[in-house]
């Protein structure tokens, strides 16, 4: 008898992702506990993957903070004990990498391979002395499309096919308009779409909005509507463009009925989510996001 031959394995279908980040890990010297995430909702867990921020390269190699401290910091210990239990549950952990503070992508950036193993490979035990699922890069200054690429590249080669190596553009970036990357997102979208799992897009702080056609515009341009999810801020205080959990809820049920396959929804962030008329509930908001997509 011949040998039988493997059988290929069918891909699985897309669920739609519910995101949140979780960058305050402290407010007024209390703990944020994410076990909420897990003991408060009525049925399901609301979301599909937690992103931690943010990680920063400061300007000597190897000094890496996880906002002010070294992740390795005491007071991150809770962090790591909850992040392994949702884990443990199957929710992937990412971390982030970069935002608002300057410096890190520019590190990283540039002709100097040297360098770039300088500043690179303490990032690389970072993660996974944190255990990370993947990494989102928030990329808010300047770099090269070289740039980002080599760094794909490179952690596509370190953590392998199931690390989750996501993005985090202005909306404005893939609508081909002025954006904070510096690079072409569309041409990276070309040449390594293949290892972006995924784009978080944030639709707010003036660089893109809900209401003003920039969704549909982004996929009117191409891109896959499984690889866009939609980013909000979950409290007024958070920057400019939020908008009430129940509208962002709206919008997705709308569009749900035109495009089959949404990416999903994520939030900035956990900690303040307002959803029921209070602050702090990240786990209700999630459920709202996940209910509107249809997996609630």
């Amino acid at each position: 008898m011949p040998p039988l031959l493997p059988q290929p394995q069918p891909t699985p279908p897309h669920k739609p992702r519910v995101i949140l980040y979780h960058q305050t890990h402290y407010h007024l010297s209390q703990y944020i506990s994410l076990l909420p995430l897990l003991t408060e909702p009525t049925s399901l867990i609301p979301i599909t993957h937690l992103i931690v921020a943010a990680l920063h390269l400061n300007a000597r190699p190897g000094d890496i903070t996880l906002n002010d401290d070294a992740a390795s910091h005491p007071k991150h210990e809770p962090l790591w004990s909850e992040t392994r239990i949702l884990q443990s549950v199957g929710i992937p952990v990412l971390g982030m990498l970069g935002g608002a503070a300057k410096g890190t992508f520019t590190r990283l950036d540039g002709d100097d391979d040297v360098s770039f193993e300088a500043y690179y490979v303490p990032l690389r035990d970072v993660i996974r002395e944190c255990g990370f699922d993947g990494l989102d890069l928030d990329v808010e200054e300047e770099m090269s499309l070289a740039g980002i690429i080599r760094l794909i590249d490179r952690l596509a080669l370190d953590f392998g096919e199931g690390f989750l190596i996501t993005l985090a553009p202005v909306a404005r970036a893939l609508q081909g308009r002025e954006h904070l990357s510096g690079f072409d997102y569309e041409a990276l979208e070309v040449m390594r779409g293949g290892k972006v799992k995924w784009y978080n897009v944030q639709f707010y702080n003036g660089w893109g909005g809900l209401g003003e056609g920039d969704y549909e515009d982004i996929l009117g341009r191409g891109w896959e509507v499984k690889r866009v999810v939609v980013g909000m801020l979950t409290n007024p205080g958070d920057g400019h463009g939020w908008v009430d959990g129940g509208e962002v809820a709206k919008a997705v049920r709308r569009w749900r009925e035109v495009w089959p396959g949404l990416g999903g929804v994520m939030g900035w962030e956990y900690f303040n989510a307002v959803a029921g008329g209070e602050e702090g509930r990240g786990w209700m908001w999630a459920e709202g996001m996940m209910e509107a997509l249809g997996g609630g």
